[in-house]
């Protein structure tokens, strides 16, 4: 008997048939069966199933005698003839990944559950990209009892990523619906609200390719098609009846929810490219449906998509249309809103002025007269499109409800567009009027030939945007087509009319549905690339030995062949952050060497954005072939990180660690893994340690921890940090006017106080886990009084919520975070080491500490116990923060010991002149 079955349906597709069946044949699980189940297929499919029956016992091969239509019959029939106690589904298109039966099967086996669900990998054929189905879904290992415990799995509605048992299937008489498409959705939604217990597992069990050849859609990717659009409503209908008959009603609000979310919204995100006929269509189709969803679903809804709902349902199709846009896409505004009584509406108000209209179209939650430059929505439409020779005349339009551009003097704006290169830079002026109230037309010529372009052209697809700049302030947006944009073609020469390029501009076809320029190559390039089949060869070498070239093993035996010259006593290279900025301690050493005029050359190291250095720094990429040159030959070498550990330094090369903080969690060989690890791993740690000649120590406690821990024995500068500098010193009239530039450009009204929220990461976790703050609690209980700065660590993910803009801001666009210390009233963190550099200021500290307990027992763990240091009152929850906030003094005074405990303990060596102190005692002074 084979452990599981893995039923493979197929019609007609003889040539992935192989592919996917082999998937299932090389699992790590052996002992298994493939029924391969073929709804009658006219192509070599059959020759195709019986060669692989024949080849392998374990593959069997079902025909059914009448092409069915759907999935339904050949997957009813693959279970009919299936052996083994468990049962999975396959599509002939897709795969398995190779432990994905045995995984599951373990898990069914240990917790018997009815049935194991896990993780689906999508795969983009045209791009290759890939993607997650719902990964919120699967985060972790769970056992679901029933699942009223946890309904949100309703939008899991594959069969296919599933092991079920074959007696559960069996037991309920579970079947695939036939004569419809979308029979997953039904048998799914039974599967779930009949089985007393089901399995989560957090890893790929299944491989979905999805094909953009429109020859061979999917069912689920055909939407452009109206039965495609009945019948998912009509398989929503057979799943209410199920859940009414079977007493499970209270769950129809969960399902109503994932209809609008998943099924509605993928056709709403489609009906910007539809024409009227359609979209009329659609919305009768529709519409006596949306009539029958429970209240509770639509709730959850964004407020995007219910405007898209409510258009439709009220025939303002075109509205609907434009609306569908700025689906997930928070900075794409509206063409038009109404004010109206204090109130905010999208687009033109109700003809009837009913109620719901007045409470659908409401927007006033996005407060729109008060987001800030960078994250408030615009909307830039190209309206017209004249050739005139190489050069576009395009008509843009951008229609700006937040009233951004009120003074577009104050803005300058470009329109960019590259092929492949570096793109062109194409500055334009805004004219008010085209449209209405707050909309603005620009007239842009661009010459396509000033567009850079490399010897061998280019092939692929770019889509300009707009940046605008507003005191330091700058913004990037798309470019929207409209749906019936008649496409350009174009023809630019080359190499003396040798060769050329092809360039077509059009309406994007997907997304929201951005201007395209399509690059081709013609002439001489197009002929170079019909030889790509005899050259591919040489070329595919070519690559090998470029990646050999520029390998790190070849960079580090050159920095070793360097290292014969002579030592460039005049060259400085700093680093900061690994490259990620001008900042940190390493920045405020270079202004002081600076100031003093030293005879002194600095190369600064960058591996993100140039634009966050000052100009007329002499930078190298980090990791280039300039990096490792300029580190072989420099006489000091400045960082707070650490340099790459393959480039040992020289004898003649001192190395300054100003290190980036004090230590509150375990660093070192006080980490277990690290304490634990091999011989090798603890001697290439020592090796990266050794490098530092001169480290600075900003207290005892950092000697008593860091240093000890990372058994660092060499020279110790007993200052503090010179990033503290202007902390120390933030009364001077160069910091107050730090603060005052940063609050401006932060957009801080007036009478409001400002607190910075500065969490640290949570090891393994970079999607943002660590903001545990409720902002939307938060900034609805203080935004009168308070602005909420979010700086999360830069290894984490954030965006801040298009209904949070008027109450939160985004401090990540700060290289230096001193600008947002100094910026501040108050600090909010919970283990991060910004909390010893803010003491200095002397301001408010508090500490959102909801999961110490989890957090100080950790595998990495912490040198102190918080509340014995706490410089301030740990919070667990966002009701104590607003009542902190509400109550500042109170919390000052209560709190003033322990502050001051904390600064004699942490910060005894700040004097505000570390820099100067740095200078003197590693470069030797020089003139002050």
């Amino acid at each position: 008997m084979p452990d599981v079955t893995v039923v493979v349906i197929v019609y007609n597709d003889a040539d992935r048939l192989n592919r996917a069946v082999l998937s299932v044949l090389h699992q790590s699980l052996r002992n298994l069966e493939v029924i391969i189940a073929d709804d009658c297929s006219t192509d070599s499919t059959p020759i195709v199933a019986q060669a692989l029956q024949a080849a392998d016992p374990r593959v069997r091969y079902v025909r059914l005698d009448s092409n069915s239509g759907g999935c339904s019959a050949p997957r009813n029939a693959g279970v009919a003839a299936g052996r083994a106690p468990y049962v999975m589904f396959l599509d002939s298109d897709d795969e398995l990944p190779k432990h994905a039966c045995k995984s599951m099967l373990l898990v069914a086996e240990r917790t018997g559950v009815d049935f194991v669900t896990g993780e689906v990998t999508r795969i983009f054929e045209e791009t290759r990209a890939t993607g997650l189905w719902y990964p919120d879904l699967f985060d972790e290992v769970r056992i679901v009892e029933g699942v009223r415990q946890a309904p949100e799995y309703f939008h899991d509605h594959l069969s296919t990523n599933k092991l079920y048992r074959a007696d559960f299937i069996a037991r309920h008489g579970l079947r695939f619906p036939e004569g419809i498409h979308y029979e997953d959705q039904l048998f799914t939604a039974q599967a779930y609200t009949l089985a007393r217990s089901f399995a989560v597992v957090p890893w790929p069990v299944y491989t979905w390719r999805l094909s953009a050849d429109a020859a061979s859609l999917s069912i689920s990717s055909s939407r452009h098609k109206l039965q495609n659009v009945a019948d998912r409503i009509a398989v929503a209908r057979l799943i209410d009846q199920f859940l009414i008959q079977s007493g499970n009603a209270d769950l129809r609000p969960f399902k109503d929810e994932k209809f609008l979310r998943h099924d509605l919204r993928l056709y709403l995100g489609d009906l910007p490219f539809r024409d009227r006929e359609w979209t009329e269509r659609f919305a009768e189709l529709l519409t006596p449906y949306l009539d029958e969803v429970t209240t509770e679903a639509i709730v959850p809804v964004s407020r995007e998509q219910r405007i898209c709902q409510y258009l439709l349902r009220s025939g303002r199709l075109g509205e609907a249309m434009e609306a569908a846009r700025s689906l997930d896409r928070p900075r794409i505004a509206p063409r038009r809103v109404s004010r109206e009584s204090g109130r905010t509406y999208w687009g033109h108000p109700s003809p009837n002025h009913d109620a719901e209209g007045s409470r659908e179209l409401d927007i006033s939650e996005w407060h729109l007269d008060e987001q800030p430059f960078p994250a408030a929505p615009l909307r830039h439409e190209v309206h017209a499109l004249d050739p005139a020779g190489r050069v576009l005349r395009l008509v843009l339009r951008t229609y700006d409800p937040a009233r951004l551009l009120s003074h577009p003097e104050t803005v300058t704006a470009q329109l960019w567009l590259s092929a492949g290169g570096a793109p062109l830079k194409l500055p334009f002026q805004y004219m008010l009027g085209g449209g209405g109230p707050d909309v603005y037309t620009a007239f842009i010529e661009l010459d396509l030939r000033r567009i850079p372009l490399s010897p061998k052209g280019f092939k692929g697809r770019r889509h300009p945007v707009v940046v605008l700049e507003r005191m330091g302030m700058k913004r990037t947006d798309i470019v929207l087509a409209p749906r019936d944009l008649l496409p350009l073609r174009t023809r630019l020469t080359l190499h003396g009319r040798l060769a050329g390029q092809d360039v077509r501009v059009a309406g994007e076809g997907r997304g929201a549905g951005r201007l395209e320029f399509t690059w081709s190559r013609s002439g001489a390039l197009a002929h170079a690339e019909t030889l790509v089949p005899r050259v591919r060869p040489l070329r595919r070498k070519a690559r090998q030995l470029q990646r050999k070239f520029n390998a790190a093993s070849t960079k580090a035996l050159t920095y070793r062949e360097l290292q014969r010259l002579p030592v460039d006593k005049g060259l400085v290279v700093f680093e900061a952050l690994e490259g990620r900025g001008y900042t940190d301690s390493p920045r405020y050493i270079y202004e002081e060497l600076v100031r003093r005029g030293l005879p002194l050359r600095a190369v600064w190291s960058y591996s993100g954005d140039r634009t966050d250095f000052p100009e007329g720094l002499n930078l190298v990429r980090r990791g280039s072939w300039e990096y490792v040159r300029a580190l072989a030959r420099a006489r000091y070498w400045v960082d707070s990180h650490g340099f790459p550990s393959i480039y040992p330094k020289r004898a003649g090369t001192r190395y300054l660690q100003t290190w980036h903080g004090q230590a509150i969690k375990h660093m070192g060989f006080d980490l277990p893994s690290l304490r634990l690890g091999s011989p090798e791993r603890q001697q290439k740690h020592r090796d990266m340690i050794s490098r530092w000649d001169t480290l600075i120590s900003p207290s005892e406690e950092f000697e008593r921890t860091f240093v000890r821990a990372n058994e660092f024995t060499g020279e110790l500068l007993a200052c503090g940090l010179p990033r503290n500098d202007a902390l120390v010193r933030c009364d001077e009239p160069e910091q107050l006017e730090r603060a005052r530039a940063a609050r401006a450009r932060l957009q801080i009204p007036d009478g409001r106080r400002v607190l910075l929220y500065a969490p640290t990461f949570r090891d393994g976790n970079n999607s943002g886990g660590s903001i545990r703050v409720d902002l939307t609690e938060l900034v609805e209980k203080t935004a009168h009084e308070w602005i909420v700065v979010v700086r999360p660590h830069y290894y984490e993910r954030f965006t801040v919520p298009r209904e949070l803009g008027h109450g939160v801001r985004d401090g990540r666009t700060f290289s230096d975070i001193n600008d947002l210390l100094l910026a501040s009233d108050a600090l909010l963190t919970d283990y991060s080491s910004v909390m010893f550099d803010y003491a200095n200021l002397g301001r408010p500290i508090l500490l959102f500490t909801d999961d110490y307990d989890e957090y100080s027992t950790s595998a990495r763990g912490t040198y102190y116990n918080l509340p014995d240091i706490a410089p301030g009152p740990m919070l667990t929850t966002t009701g104590e923060l607003v009542d902190a906030l509400r109550d500042l003094d109170r919390v000052r005074k209560e709190w003033t010991d322990a502050y001051a405990r904390f600064q004699a303990m942490f910060n005894s060596r700040e004097t505000g002149r570390a820099s100067e102190t740095v200078v003197d005692l590693f470069f030797g002074g020089g003139n002050r």
